[in-house]
């Protein structure tokens, strides 16, 4: 089988649309692999609230700990949120470097300043000087092509909440200039999400925000298809939907010391299902084979000298 890096660049140069569930474990990972998607995406939302730790504080380390275990868990590509590189353009290089050998497929890498703040998560960016951006983009862009030519990096501009659309798109610009393969801003408008597209010059990835405070559309994969976006991040889905009705099952079963939610029927299928999902029929097979087979023979034996 071919590279993950590989297989994600032909999947880009091909035009198909990345269709980019936020995971943060390997289950969630495999369990989209396993319905059919053919990418998914770690991100620092999902991550920093799975871990508790938040996405600002997330070190390089923390946040790869999460994404090559999703990438070992499963065989198509990951596509992880490795925000602003983890530091100046020195730093990013490595971050570059150490996704790769992690089993990452490709990252998105930001302007915003480093270390991250967490007002950031109150839709207050800080964004680095123009040059700056540039710099980084153009040496993640260099390793890159030093270690895998076929990594993917998007360029990712948070200029529209603070300078405006039209410095986001010319930061989009810049960085196709320097060699990013892929671009991502935050269209504040549905007229500006229209116009990203055309206005960027580079395939662009819309980061689908559910819950967001600020009235940043929300759009279907196809909807955004259609207007010419190459892919979409629906960033906080799984922390989101597990935390929703985690919550509800807990309240439940504290109230009640009963969960109704799923039926007795419902249970054991989804038990069978998420076993099946971990490879514990295949791991079976081998034992029985083995140990077991070697268990029962021991087991028989002893009752035949008994």
């Amino acid at each position: 089988m071919s590279r993950v890096t590989t297989r994600l660049r032909a999947q880009v140069k091909a035009g198909k649309f990345l269709e980019l569930p936020a995971v943060h474990d390997p289950l969630t990972a495999r369990l989209a692999e396993n319905i059919g998607f053919k990418t998914v995406y770690n991100g620092g939302f999902v991550t920093g609230g799975s871990t508790t730790i938040s996405e600002p504080l997330l070190t390089m380390n923390e946040q790869l700990t999460v994404g090559s275990n999703i990438a070992k868990a499963i065989d198509i590509p990951v596509v992880m949120d490795a925000g602003a590189g983890w530091g100046e353009p020195l730093h990013t290089m490595r971050t570059v470097r150490e996704c790769i050998r992690a089993g990452i497929a490709g990252v998105h890498i930001e302007d915003q300043l480093f270390p991250k703040r967490a007002h950031y998560h109150t839709y207050v960016a800080h964004n680095i000087p123009f040059n700056e951006f540039r710099d980084k983009i153009r040496l993640a862009c260099e390793q890159r092509d030093q270690t895998d030519k076929d990594f993917v990096i998007i360029a990712r501009s948070d200029a529209c909440r603070e300078q405006g659309y039209k410095e986001a798109v010319k930061r989009m610009l810049m960085s196709k200039d320097q060699g990013a393969d892929m671009g991502l801003i935050f269209p504040r408008t549905a007229e500006e999400t229209k116009r990203a597209p055309k206005d960027c010059k580079l395939p662009m990835v819309y980061v689908q925000s559910r819950g967001n405070r600020d009235g940043r559309p929300l759009y279907s994969f196809k909807q955004l298809e259609d207007m010419g976006y190459a892919g979409s991040i629906d960033a906080i889905l799984s922390v989101g939907v597990q935390f929703h009705f985690m919550r509800k099952a807990l309240l439940e079963l504290r109230k009640t010391g009963d969960y109704t939610g799923i039926s007795t029927k419902e249970y054991i299928t989804a038990r069978k299902q998420i076993e099946d999902l971990i490879g514990l029929e295949a791991y079976y097979k081998i034992e029985e084979e083995t140990v077991e087979k070697m268990y029962r023979s021991k087991k028989g034996g002893g009752r035949k000298r008994s």
